[in-house]
């Protein structure tokens, strides 16, 4: 009989992969690379990810993985930003590269291209972006000069999905600002290499996500028809309590559902929130209805699951709460908001 998984056990194994029940002792590479990737859209937004996952994280080493290239900001799962080790963006780029352009064909900028040969429009903008960094605006601008016939903006986003480009520092350099940049990989990050096999990417995933469906994989990395690959591998099979089948690799640890968790701040489009797609693991169906996932609010957990919101002030931190905690989830988190404050240099007190 395939055992069944309640959703608390589910909630627990997903945050101890996530470095979420106990920060881990690992330099933030290793966890970025365990990680494979962390959602970046907001540029900030990983490093507050890293201070929640990491014993004693300083915001200079991911700075430093920044502008040493050992890290790179790219358009990938989903088709959103996401911050990766140079190393995973040459695996896993290319698998992701034919449903990126399948998204953007499918976005309000896909009409841009209709009519073009794309293989002459992918050669002028990859000469363009390694003539030197550009900004989407400044993409569109050049490429408006051959088409002229063709939108500014929807060539400039053309530009930078088409080909396979990655945003380059300052932008995202803590404590610095930059525009949003983008130039070639290749020019970046060197010659690109081998694709990882998809059972590669599926494995990866699992060991920092699972255990998890099908549908899960898919949604988190914006993919489809993985059904196949993950049934052919050889992983344990459980159910949930909504009686989908979940997949996991046969040694991943799956701790005791009774584990404490204790409280966390993350970010906005934290990678706990947005890798499956049944989220009830992490956030109840009720909690996402309020739209915080959607709308980007950084989130606090409480005993695993998002109990609430939170905005940094110059003058502290606010925290909107759904529910009442007990004393001691209200010590708890005050004791985290104090930490955040002080990784996040504002002076102030913690409000609930």
């Amino acid at each position: 009989m395939t055992e069944k998984l309640t959703t608390r056990a589910l909630n627990r194994a997903t945050l101890h992969r996530q470095f979420l029940l106990e920060r881990a002792d690992r330099t933030a590479q290793d966890v970025v690379e365990h990680l494979v990737g962390m959602q970046a859209q907001e540029p900030f937004s990983p490093y507050y990810g890293l201070w929640s996952r990491i014993r004693s994280f300083h915001p200079e080493e991911l700075s430093t993985l920044l502008l040493d290239r050992h890290v790179v900001r790219a358009s990938l799962h989903r088709a959103t930003i996401h911050l990766v080790t140079a190393a995973d963006h040459g695996r896993f780029e290319p698998l992701l590269r034919p449903f990126l352009h399948r998204r953007f064909a499918s976005s309000p900028f896909g009409f841009v291209v209709d009519g073009l040969d794309v293989d002459e429009f992918t050669t002028v903008v990859t000469t363009l972006l390694e003539q030197q960094p550009r900004t989407r605006r400044e993409i569109g601008d050049h490429l408006a000069t051959r088409w002229p016939d063709r939108d500014v903006t929807a060539l400039g986003y053309a530009g930078s999905f088409l080909v396979p480009s990655v945003q380059v520092t300052p932008r995202a350099v803590w404590g610095r600002s930059g525009a949003a940049k983008w130039t070639t990989a290749a020019r970046w990050l060197g010659p690109a290499t081998p694709a990882a096999p998809i059972e590669e990417f599926v494995r990866r995933y699992l060991a920092a996500f699972g255990p998890a469906s099908v549908k899960d994989v898919q949604t988190w990395a914006g993919m489809s028809r993985l059904k196949t690959v993950v049934e052919a591998m050889d992983l344990r099979v459980f159910t949930d309590d909504r009686g989908r089948t979940l997949y996991d690799l046969p040694d991943a640890p799956r701790p005791d559902p009774d584990t404490p968790a204790p409280a966390r701040f993350l970010p906005e489009f934290d990678n706990a929130l947005l890798g499956h797609d049944d989220r009830t693991r992490v956030i109840s169906d009720e909690d996402y209805r309020r739209g915080i996932i959607i709308g980007g609010k950084p989130t606090l957990l409480v005993d695993g699951f998002v109990h609430g919101t939170w905005k940094l002030t110059r003058d502290g931190l606010d925290v909107e709460l759904f529910r009442p905690l007990t004393r001691a989830q209200k010590d708890d988190v005050e004791t985290e908001g104090a930490r955040l404050l002080e990784f996040a240099g504002v002076t102030g007190d913690v409000r609930l």
